[in-house]
Parts: C-alpha cells; structure tokens; sequence
C-alpha cells in the first residue's frame, strides 16, 4: 500500500505547474490522509484501480499550493493571498456593519486560515490544513470563510447590536419572510446560504465589468428588447439595421458576455467552470431583473466620461 501510494503521489506532482519546493516526501502524508479519510474510511477492500482512480481526481495544483503554505512558503502564502483576498473581502463585507469592521474581520480570516496555533511539528494549525484536493480550492475556501464569517457574525451580535443591519442580517431576514429558516432543523444552511450569496456577488460583479466593455448600441440592444418589450425588428429599426442583424448581434452579446464573465471569474477569482456553469443556471432569473440597472449604470459611466474629455 505505501508504494502505491507513494506512485501515486508522484503522479500528482507530475501534473502540477510548480511544485513549490514539495517532495513526495512532503506530499505523501497528505495523500495517504486524505485517501483514509474519504475512499477506505467507508471501503477498506477498495481495489488498487478506485485507489488510484481517487488519487488522480485530486486537484494537484491547489493542493501542492496548500501544502507548500502549511510548509511556511512565503510565496506559496502571497500567491494565495493575491488570488483569493476577493473571496475573504466579501464573506468580511458581509458580516460587518461597516469597511472598517470588514477589515478587521479580514484579518483575523486570514489568520484563521493560516493558524493561530502550532501543531506539534511546530506547524501553523489553521483552516488550510483540512483542505483535501478533491473539489476545487476556490470553492472549498468559499464555504470556509462563508463559515467563519458567520461564525464571526453570531459572536459578535451576542456582544453588541449593531447600528445598521449587516448584510447578513438582512440575508437572515429575508429568508424568513420567504418562508426559510435558518433554524437548527434548518431548510438553510447559514453557510451555504452566505456562500451563495458571496458567489452572486461576485458574478453580479463580474456582469457589471462586462456590460461596461460592450459598446453603446449593443447595451442599447439589450435594453431595448429585453426590458423595453421592443421586437427585434423594432429594436433593429432603432439602431438602423435589418431584424436579422440584429438576432445576431443578440446572440453575440450573449455569448460575449458569458464568455467575459467566465474569464473573470475563472482567471481572477479561481472558479472553475463547472461552477461558472451552476452559477449561470442559479443566478439566471436574479440577475436577469438586476441587469437593467447595470445597464443603466454603465450608460451613464459613459456620458460621466465623455462629458469629462
């Protein structure tokens, strides 16, 4: 077992970018943790084939990378900083009642990630140590923080009630006026719930940059047949082109836009696309009714410019 393993592990640096000074040595302990825990745990005859089969699903890249920062690499630690300070910044915006409170609670997630205390190895024993590679980092490091943003939130409401409602409150509120609860038996999970939403908002973003670079007539088109009700022989005859110009105009702004959105939250916020593709279907009906006012906001971003050259 231990050289199948350790094979194993070797197959998992082989496909990672930068191994970050980690060794199969390094490596192995983590793998042989991490196959215990989720394959034999629930199937101690499982065969060689679903052994390695569960090790080649592993997510080599994010796992290496939390591994080296569990090592005390410096750059292994500002490259997770700089790729996923977004995520931290808005669990903490959304448990705070204000950006100075959203800053300290960044804070101490940060340091909750990386361990206040020492393990015995003397090792920082943080969050980032129960990471096991078999879903995606960005979306592990979501629901964490949505957690200890939460965790944060209840803290702190038993200490002070604070003078406007927190994004998180109002979260809390208005699942219950929907009928949710976030009660223990719980319909909703409080981190789930807080995760999601910490994904809308950064799609919501997204969108936002993305409408922003279309130009002026195909935001005109959007807005015209989407939320003006016009056909698109009357938004055509708008613009000046023909119905059928403009039926493909549409379908090229649809996938502009997707493909926009996707690039950003794949190359800036770490998603995969599998993800991108849930939040689509998800947030689809949301983000259609938000979208006016992003079209809106962009129209006017323009005119700010250009009355300011």
């Amino acid at each position: 077992m231990e050289e199948l393993l350790a094979a194993g592990t070797r197959r998992v640096l082989a496909r990672v970018s930068d191994p970050r000074s980690v060794t199969v040595d390094v490596l192995l302990p983590k793998i042989k943790l991490v196959v215990d825990k989720y394959l034999l745990k629930d199937d101690k005859d499982a065969s060689l084939e679903a052994i390695n089969s569960f090790i080649d699903t592993l997510q080599a890249d994010d796992l290496c990378l939390i591994v080296a920062c569990e090592q005390g690499n410096q750059s292994a630690w500002s490259e997770l900083i700089n790729r996923f300070s977004g995520i931290v910044r808005s669990a903490a915006r959304s448990a705070s009642s204000n950006e100075e409170a959203a800053e300290d609670l960044s804070q101490s997630i940060w340091a909750e990630l990386h361990g206040l205390r020492v393990r015995e190895d003397g090792k920082p024993a943080g969050k980032l140590g129960y990471y096991s590679g078999r879903g995606s980092l960005a979306g592990w490091l979501r629901a964490v923080v949505a957690q200890l943003a939460v965790d944060h939130h209840r803290k702190e409401s038993r200490l002070v009630q604070p003078e406007e409602d927190s994004d998180l409150d109002r979260l809390a509120r208005d699942g219950k006026e929907g009928g949710l609860s976030f009660a223990a038996d719980g319909a909703v999970d409080p981190e789930q719930a807080v995760s999601n939403k910490l994904a809308a908002t950064e799609m919501e973003k997204a969108l936002m940059r993305s409408i922003k670079e279309l130009s002026n007539e195909d935001r005109l088109l959007v807005k015209l047949y989407y939320f003006d009700g016009l056909r698109l022989r009357e938004a055509g005859a708008v613009l000046g082109v023909h119905e059928a110009t403009a039926s493909r105009r549409l379908t090229r702004i649809h996938s502009e836009l997707r493909s926009k959105v996707e690039n950003i939250l794949v190359g800036e916020q770490g998603w995969t696309k599998a993800e991108t593709q849930r939040s689509f279907a998800e947030a689809a009906i949301r983000l259609e009714a938000d979208i006016e006012p992003m079209l809106a906001e962009a129209s006017l971003g323009d005119k700010a410019m250009r009355i300011q050259e």
